[in-house]
């Protein structure tokens, strides 16, 4: 029996299967929620995050062939099993077509049941001897709650263990390195090196030695030979970061080396066989890098055999504050020790901001924060600073208009040297109604004589 105990949520309109049901995947160490309906599984669905999913066909209102359909838009990887009483051969073919994992009819034997639970869930998380640490290990430094998110997760794993190459896209800050361990982790080159290399670090006159080996003598300065990366990650992971801005006779000996599995380091007339998954990661538009002659097409197909897709940070606000309180608690130990707080208010500025830097950008604002606290708490205003951008808490507007119209008076004072004659003549207002803005905002015109 795993640590863990999965999640399955069991729909179907008729109450008295659904109570015998649940006693029978329960006794078997399940965790159960039960729904009487499409609309109540789908709210449940939402807020236990099931491993699993069996629902039955014929139901009032949605049925569960369109549930199966609203599940899929949420996470696509959970294996969704329907039960009928009314079950056919071109029912269960159109079914298991569009992606339902199973087709089981009733009567249903309880043995057969647990049986098709544990075949879904091992389908997805691998066989339930594994123990959660082991299971949970390879995705342990992507902190996250989100559904966006687990659904990535869920395909990551998936293909981590065959030997396709992957494309990881978003934006700059988004944690692409990190979802690259994940991937190294829980694929089949986990006892081998996992090698990161930033095409964009290395200059483009030393990027084709660092990667692939150069022999003494090949060029100026080659004092000795060079094994390269590729080498270096024999048997394991080369993670290839910011691809999109290798340079084009670099992408050339890259995907000769796709092909044939071999390199021939600078200088050497011999190939040398490597074995290496790769990953590689951009922010760019390779579909426009490739118009614009920038990038290879037929590289493109080769790296792209798989792509997953980084959200960012905005599109999963609901991490936000894992995110916010892991970098505190991180930050903390390597400083005084003294754990530090987010106020409600500081932790509703970091949900309100845009994050066009991502995780990244939260990471440093966080750490600003930390370094500047003077308390056991992290308040909006130190947030406000940190964060560095035009994204101010949204004023009513009577309190806008107050503020620019004290700013307004203050600059108009500066620029005539507390002169008020002078101040009202360029505001265009009389000095009696200008001495009253000055009172209403508590301005000493004396102050600025100096």
């Amino acid at each position: 029996m795993s640590d863990k105990q999965y999640k399955v949520l069991l729909v179907d309109d008729e109450a008295d299967l659904l109570r015998l049901w649940k006693l029978r995947i329960q006794s078997n160490g399940y965790d159960v929620s039960v729904a009487e309906c499409a609309e109540e599984a789908l709210a449940t669905f939402a807020a236990i995050k099931p491993d699993v999913v069996l629902t039955d066909l014929r139901m009032p209102g949605i049925d569960g062939m369109a549930l199966f359909e609203e599940i899929r838009k949420q996470n696509k990887s959970i294996p969704v099993i329907i039960i009928t009483a009314h079950g056919s051969i071109p029912e269960a073919v159109e079914a298991t077509r569009q992606g339902v994992f199973s087709f089981l009819t009733k009567p249903i034997d309880g043995k057969e049941l647990v049986e098709e639970i544990e075949k879904a869930i091992e389908s997805t998380a691998g066989p339930r001897s594994e123990v959660r640490g082991e299971r949970e290990e390879w995705r342990q430094d992507i902190i996250s709650r989100s559904t966006v998110m687990e659904e990535l997760l869920s395909r990551a794993k998936l293909v981590a263990e065959t030997d396709s190459t992957i494309l990881i896209r978003g934006e700059s800050g988004t944690g692409k390195e990190l979802l690259a361990i994940a991937l190294h982790r829980a694929s089949n080159y986990r006892n081998g090196p996992f090698i990161p290399v930033n095409c964009t670090a290395i200059p483009e006159s030393l990027l084709e030695s660092e990667l692939f080996g150069h022999v003494k003598g090949s060029f100026t300065g080659a004092s000795k030979s060079y094994a390269g990366l590729f080498q270096s990650a024999h048997e394991g992971t080369l993670f290839l970061d910011e691809i999109g801005d290798m340079p084009l006779h670099i992408q050339v000996k890259l995907l000769r080396v796709l092909q044939d599995r071999q390199i021939r380091p600078v200088g050497s007339a011999q190939p040398v066989p490597v074995n290496v998954r790769i990953i590689s990661a951009t922010h760019r538009n390779l579909e426009e890098a490739i118009l614009e002659n920038q990038f290879r097409e037929d590289l493109f197909y080769r790296l792209n055999v798989v792509s997953l897709e980084l959200p960012p940070l905005h599109k999963r606000k609901e991490d936000i504050p894992l995110l916010a309180e892991h970098f505190v608690s991180i930050l903390t130990a390597r400083g005084d020790g003294q754990l530090k707080k987010f106020t409600p208010e500081a932790m509703q500025t970091l949900l309100d901001a845009s994050w066009p830097g991502n995780i990244r950008q939260l990471y440093n604002v966080v750490e600003n924060a930390v370094a500047l606290a003077t308390s056991s708490f992290i308040t909006e205003e130190l947030l406000y600073d940190a964060i560095k951008t035009n994204q101010k808490k949204i004023v009513p507007l009577a309190e806008a208009r107050r503020q620019f119209e004290q700013q307004y008076l203050i600059q108009l004072l500066q620029t005539t040297r507390g002169n008020v004659s002078q101040a009202a003549r360029l505001a265009h207002r009389n000095r009696t109604d200008f001495y009253k803005l000055l009172n209403r905002h508590h301005i000493v015109p004396s102050l600025f004589k100096s």
